[in-house]
Order: C-alpha cells, then structure tokens, then sequence
C-alpha cells in the first residue's frame, strides 16, 4: 500500500477562477495552506532600450493532505 503525498503544490490555470482551483484542491483530499504570487513580465523594447512591464500573475497554492 502506498502512502499518498502530504504536501503538494497547485498552481492556478489559465482560464481558471481561484475558486475552480481551490474546489480542485478540495477534490484531490487537500485543504490549502500557503498562498504566494509571482508577478510576470514582458520585455518591452523601446528605441534601444529594453524596459519590463507587469504582464500577469502566477498564483500557486501549497496545500496539505486531510486527515481521514
């Protein structure tokens, strides 16, 4: 028998709600722990200059194994 994970990590998909994400969180036996955000950006070139802008947002949950 093998022993399931107790820790994992879900990231939120694109053209996914944060609550789709957490029911799929509650449906693989997990409750949510941690919430982190990582901003994500482009390259703009301008003359020759290279500048970044914010082009989104990665949202990852650490969730843990529920206890049966």
């Amino acid at each position: 028998m093998s022993k399931a994970k107790n820790k994992m990590v879900f990231e939120v998909q694109e053209n996914e709600t944060i609550d789709q994400c957490l029911d799929r969180i509650q449906k693989a036996g997990y409750i949510p722990v941690r919430r982190t955000e990582k901003p994500i950006f482009k390259e703009v070139k301008t003359g020759g200059k290279v500048d970044y802008e914010p082009a989104g947002r990665q949202i990852i949950f650490e969730a843990k194994r529920l206890e049966d």
